[in-house]
């Protein structure tokens, strides 16, 4: 049995090391005082766009999913201990939340009253918390019909606004 084990362990030794495993490529870290200054521009962006007076503001949609648009909740751990240590599941919800805006002010809600600022700055603001995976492709909305679309718009600018102001908060406390 040993002249066995000897010739295994001899065997074992000639053949090449196995390939090492290509190296995980790296994740990047986003340029928090950078993405403080977009959001801050984007939520003064937001505050100059007018929308015509109407009682949409009394409205409400009910057949909206729960989890839809993408909400920063407690759960996304965008608290300031949370963030220090692993802002992973936070940097996620943003993105998740600025590419379904992006999305949305590239619809049909917004052909009769574009807003290309708006977009870039969602654009700037995906390239920087973007994680190394590239630029993340735009999914077209399904068409809106033509008497949903002042609505649909005027909550898609509501949610923006609020979604803005709690990025803003977040970026705000990250960049120091």
């Amino acid at each position: 049995m040993a002249p066995l084990r000897r010739l295994c362990l001899l065997l074992a030794l000639l053949l090449p090391p196995p390939p090492a495993a290509p190296a995980p490529a790296p994740v990047r870290s986003p340029d928090w005082a950078a993405c403080r200054i977009l959001s801050r521009e984007l939520s003064l962006l937001l505050a100059t766009v007018k929308e015509p007076p109407s009682a949409l503001e009394e409205m409400q949609v009910m057949e909206e999913p729960q989890n839809w648009p993408p909400r920063i909740r407690c759960s996304d751990a965008c608290d300031p201990q949370t963030l220090e240590t692993n802002n992973t599941l936070c940097l996620h919800r943003i993105r998740q939340a600025l590419q379904h805006y992006r999305d949305l002010l590239g619809s049909d809600i917004f052909r009769e009253q574009p807003q290309p600022q708006l977009e870039i700055k969602m654009e700037q603001l995906l390239d920087h918390v973007q994680e190394g995976h590239g630029h993340p492709p735009r999914h077209p909305l399904p068409p809106t019909l033509g008497w949903q679309q002042q609505l649909q718009r005027h909550l898609a600018l509501k949610r923006l606004r609020s979604f803005a102001a709690v990025m803003s908060r977040v970026f705000n406390h990250s960049a120091r």
